[in-house]
């Protein structure tokens, strides 16, 4: 193999290895940002992860919200009709936010069971539910009037 030949064939193999390490790195760096999305009764069942953040979603029980008058601190429970979660929120909750309807919140789970949101997404009109709610809801053979 000739010099001129020896120094191609080592640059394409050097642009291969490179292009494979930066989608390598791409592909990590993108697992590690999403977000999966499990029910009440997944997370009961120990199918959530307890190492990062997911998003959990269901209907907020009537009667659980409990907020501390001194900060922006809120609890409450989140059900799929099957299984309860209990919430800690801190920060403002959306507008839309209330009992009874579907909500999901990104956070992370605590060794007690309780999910620590960092974020609370609520419906944003009169005719929405988030889909990964409806489909759990469904699941559970609830049916509910995603009007409210």
């Amino acid at each position: 193999m000739n010099p001129k030949r020896k120094k191609l064939l080592i640059g394409v193999i050097s642009i291969v290895i490179g292009v494979g390490v930066a989608t390598g790195l791409a592909l990590k760096a993108f697992q590690a940002n999403l977000l999966y999305f499990y029910s009440p009764t997944q997370v009961m069942e120990g199918e959530a992860p307890t190492n990062r953040s997911f998003r959990i979603g269901g209907l907020v029980v009537d009667g659980s919200v409990s907020r501390n008058p001194e900060n922006l601190q809120v609890r409450f429970t989140l059900t799929d009709t099957m299984n309860n979660v209990d919430v800690f929120y801190d920060g403002i909750l959306p507008d839309l936010f209330r009992e009874g309807q579907g909500i999901v919140a990104n956070g992370s789970i605590k060794t007690d069971g309780t999910f620590i949101a960092s974020e609370v997404l609520a419906k944003h009109d009169e005719n929405y539910m988030p889909a990964e709610v409806a489909d759990a809801l469904e699941k559970a053979g609830v049916e509910h009037d995603y009007s409210n």
